[in-house]
């Protein structure tokens, strides 16, 4: 029996909701195969600030680092939003990536057939379908750079700044152009050439990373045009590959195009040997927390990208995705992707600890 080590970070809101569901289809999982995943729970956001006064407590690190991989739910809520910046609970996101060394997270936004009418899109738009994966690069740009404060003539000023080096954009460059080798072979470059010099810098090392790989088509979008054209034909785009700041933005987006943010996983990956970590994008969403009705899928779906990616269980990751596919076919809905325009026979809206349990029974 193979054992695989799993760092479980609830959080707050409704991280522990999500987080449980997903351990209930992990187990489901392990009880029908030669696999044993024991879990590990870990604080971290604002939990973590309440119980030791740090968003990201060193025994999290530690412990962290010591897994095959991170399970995270969500961080944050109102209660800690005067916290100081280094403070606050999104700070233990960043101190994860940064110290597991989490360069690209990898962000699949998939509009399910079954929820095609959730799609705020033209119906003739939905109906071509979206598919697309986002590699967003994780440790550099703004939300890394130099930051602070400083008084002026104007009144006190304050500054991000955003700055990529050709070692950051090559090794991103790399993770776009074999996600694109494993797909459709089209990758699409989102920057803001014509403007920042940060921008100019990443078109230029990308071009130059795409010569190792010829059998992909390149192309770049300033990212004001790639926010529009997500929208206007969101069917023409496979791998998109960006910043920072452009790559949580743009994502955000396309979580919504596709139905709901609650359906939208991610994985955050480092170097070979060191562990993934794997969350919804969604955040903690206190205004449902312990009402039982978050969704839980996206943090499902997470489960099935850390089976494939840190785990190299791919027949295992396709059973839960085809198993998600499966109840939302059969008309089971949370919340945030029941519709009211729809006849109430073709859905039955649940809560997340059912849906959950359908998903595990559906394996």
């Amino acid at each position: 029996m193979t054992k695989y080590k799993i760092a479980v970070i609830p959080g707050d809101g409704i991280g522990p909701e999500v987080t449980n569901g997903t351990r209930m289809v992990l187990e489901a999982i392990a009880a029908d195969s030669n696999h044993d995943f024991v879990f590990t729970e870990w604080l971290a956001g604002g939990i973590a600030i309440d119980a030791t006064g740090e968003p990201l407590p060193a025994a999290t690190i530690a412990g962290c680092r010591k897994s095959d991989a991170v399970l995270l739910g969500a961080v944050g809520g109102p209660q800690w939003d005067t916290l100081p910046g280094d403070k606050r609970p999104e700070r233990a996101l960043l101190g994860l990536r940064g110290e597991l060394g989490l360069y690209a997270n990898i962000r699949p936004a998939v509009l399910h057939q079954a929820l095609a009418s959730a799609c705020p899109l033209h119906p003739q738009i939905a109906a071509r379908g979206i598919d697309i994966v986002f590699v967003r690069e994780l440790t550099g740009g703004i939300y890394f750079g130099e930051r602070g404060r400083r008084d002026t003539a104007d009144g006190q000023q304050a500054y991000d700044t955003e700055a990529y080096n050709v070692t950051e954009v090559e090794r991103i460059a790399r993770t776009g152009f074999e996600m694109a080798m494993k797909r459709n072979r089209k990758l699409t470059s989102v920057d803001k050439a014509n403007v920042l010099e940060s921008s100019r810098l990443w078109r230029e090392t990308v071009i130059k990373v795409a010569a190792d790989y010829p059998e992909v088509q390149l192309d770049h979008l300033y990212v004001d045009n790639a926010s529009m054209q997500l929208i206007r034909r969101p069917d023409d785009f496979d791998v998109v590959v960006t910043t920072n700041m452009f790559g949580d933005i743009l994502s955000d987006e396309a979580a919504m195009i596709t139905g709901s943010i609650g359906m939208l996983p991610s994985a955050s990956l480092g170097a070979p040997g060191t562990p993934g970590m794997y969350e919804p994008i969604h955040g903690s969403a206190p205004d449902i927390a312990g009402l039982d009705r978050a969704n839980p899928l996206a943090a499902i779906l997470s489960a099935a990208m850390m089976l494939r990616y840190s785990f190299d269980l791919k027949s295992e990751a396709d059973r839960i995705e085809m198993a998600v596919a499966k109840v939302l076919a059969d008309g089971y809905r949370t919340g945030d992707i029941y519709q009211q325009s729809i006849n109430e026979d073709k859905q039955q809206l649940i809560g997340t600890k059912r849906m959950s349990e359908l998903v595990a029974e559906a394996l």
